[in-house]
């Protein structure tokens, strides 16, 4: 069965989120305080319009000198980040996550984030798969007494 990103690889959850004029201080307790590592950017309206994570305020704030209690979450998020819906499968997860080198990916419905799955997710996800395919491949191999 083709595992669907949302239930079966994360729960649908209210989504930790910023705006675009919250500094990168503000968003880095809320990721320590929740201990998360990407926060979604939302406009007035809840809508998705970005996404900040750890690398972000690594590369973009502290490696270039800038004081994250002055620097807008604006400055350094991703705009228009790729998204997954609830109904993708987790290769095609995998699979966005590899070519673009992505860790996380928002689950968005109607515009709105409802998830973000991780990497560390899909990788639970995908090594729960293949152990169940092993337990059936060893039952249909050797019976079900094989191990008892």
């Amino acid at each position: 069965m083709q595992r669907k990103i949302v239930p079966n690889i994360v729960e649908r959850i209210n989504v930790a989120a910023v705006v675009v004029s919250d500094t990168v201080f503000d968003a880095a307790k809320i990721m320590a305080d929740r201990n998360i590592a990407a926060l979604v950017v939302v406009d007035g309206q809840g809508s998705l319009i970005g996404i900040v994570t750890e690398r972000d305020m690594t590369q973009r704030v502290i490696a270039a000198g800038l004081d994250g209690k002055t620097t807008p979450v604006a400055d350094i998020m991703t705009r228009n980040p790729d998204t997954l819906s609830p109904d993708d499968s987790a290769g095609d997860a995998l699979e966005l996550m590899q070519t673009r080198n992505y860790r996380h990916l928002p689950v968005t419905e109607n515009g709105k984030c409802i998830a973000i799955v991780s990497i560390r997710d899909l990788y639970a996800a995908v090594k729960e798969a293949l152990e169940e395919d092993i337990r059936e491949t060893e039952a249909f191999v050797f019976g079900d007494r094989y191990g008892a």
